[in-house]
């Protein structure tokens, strides 16, 4: 069975409303990876923060978080160990808007990430240090509360 079937989840038809988004947290040996956001990007630049991506219309979030740690962290099939699928987020942005996010953990062999153009650095951290980034999106805690990293 492939990865994308074990974590197929279905899209609901209440999230075509407002932005529907996953937020994958990479793991690695018990630590996460935080990724830090680049000047390319027109939101959260210099911020750290997990994988995020928007999910397609017609796709899974379960698929679509495979293709976004493809994209951004360079990690296949192959190196992933384990794949978690967490709650589905209800969150506000400063304007009030609704953002449903779907959180994943991905456990992946590889220490090594090979970062696309959205990012220009990452951080292997222990869950519980992940406070010491200052600058991380506020809605982090919330994903790493989420897929069991924090404690709330």
């Amino acid at each position: 069975m492939s990865l994308i079937t074990e974590i197929a989840s279905p899209i609901q038809p209440e999230h075509l409303a407002g932005h529907t988004v996953v937020a994958v947290v990479v793991e690695w040996r018990g630590k996460i990876a935080l990724l830090k956001r680049s000047q390319g990007p027109s939101h959260d630049r210099g911020r750290w923060h997990c994988v995020t991506g928007y999910v397609d219309e017609g796709v899974s979030a379960g698929h679509q978080a495979l293709v976004e740690l493809a994209e951004e962290t360079g990690l296949q099939g192959t190196d992933i160990l384990e794949i978690r699928e967490g709650p589905v987020l209800m969150l506000s942005d400063q304007g009030g808007s609704p953002w449903f996010v779907h959180t994943f953990t991905a456990v992946t062999s590889q220490r090594r990430l090979r970062l696309d153009w959205e990012h220009d650095a990452y951080r292997w951290t222990a869950p519980t240090k992940s406070a010491r980034f200052a600058n991380r999106v506020s809605w982090l805690d919330q994903v790493l509360q989420a897929t069991g990293h924090l404690r709330s």
